[in-house]
C-alpha cells in the first residue's frame, strides 16, 4: 500500500539548497565540478542516493556542518536517485543553469533558501518526490514601494545594474 508523506528538508540559516533527480552514480562528482567552476569559494555539500547496488549515499562537501546536515536531508527522504546539494555563500541562480544542463540530472524540483518540505510517494521499493513546499503562501500584492524595494535589492546585491 502507497502512502504520502511530508518529509521537512534542514536548511542551515544562510544556506540555498538545490534539491532534484539524477540517475547515475557519477552525478556527485560532476556536480561538484559546476559548483567549484561556477561558484569556487562556496561552501557546500553535495548529497546523493543510489537506487540499486549497495545502494549508498554518495557525498562531496567542503564544510562539515553542511556535510552533516546534507546526509540527514537524504536519508530522511528516502528517495532512490535524488540529489541534495546545500550552498553557503552564494545563490543557486549562479550553478542552476548548468545543474539543469548536467547529463545525469532529471529534474530539479527545488532551488531555495526558504523553509522546505518534500512531498514524498512511499512504495514498496522505496520513494519518490513528487513535488516540494517552498516557503510560505503570498499575504498580498506588491505595491508600488514593494516593486521599487525588490530592484534595488537586485541591484545591490549585483544582479541587475
Amino acid at each position: 500500500m502507497e502512502n504520502i508523506d511530508v518529509v521537512d528538508l534542514e536548511n542551515p540559516k544562510g544556506c540555498n539548497l538545490i534539491l532534484g533527480y539524477s540517475h547515475f552514480i557519477k552525478t556527485v562528482e560532476d556536480l561538484e565540478e559546476i559548483i567549484k567552476t561556477y561558484i569556487p569559494k562556496a561552501s557546500y555539500s553535495i548529497t546523493f542516493s543510489e537506487a540499486s547496488g549497495d545502494r549508498l549515499v554518495r557525498f562531496e562537501s567542503n564544510d562539515p556542518e553542511l556535510e552533516k546536515t546534507g546526509i540527514k536531508n537524504i536519508l530522511n527522504l528516502k528517495c532512490g536517485h535524488t540529489f541534495l546539494i546545500l550552498i553557503r555563500d552564494a545563490f543557486p541562480i549562479t550553478v542552476l543553469n548548468a545543474i539543469k544542463n548536467c547529463q545525469e540530472v532529471g529534474s530539479v524540483f527545488a532551488a531555495t533558501a526558504n523553509p522546505i518540505s518534500a512531498i514524498v510517494l512511499r512504495g514498496k521499493n522505496g520513494g519518490a518526490i513528487l513535488g516540494v513546499i517552498d516557503g510560505f503562501s503570498p499575504l498580498g500584492v506588491e505595491t508600488e514601494e514593494d516593486k521599487r524595494k525588490r530592484r534595488e535589492f537586485l541591484r545591490n546585491i549585483g544582479y541587475k545594474r
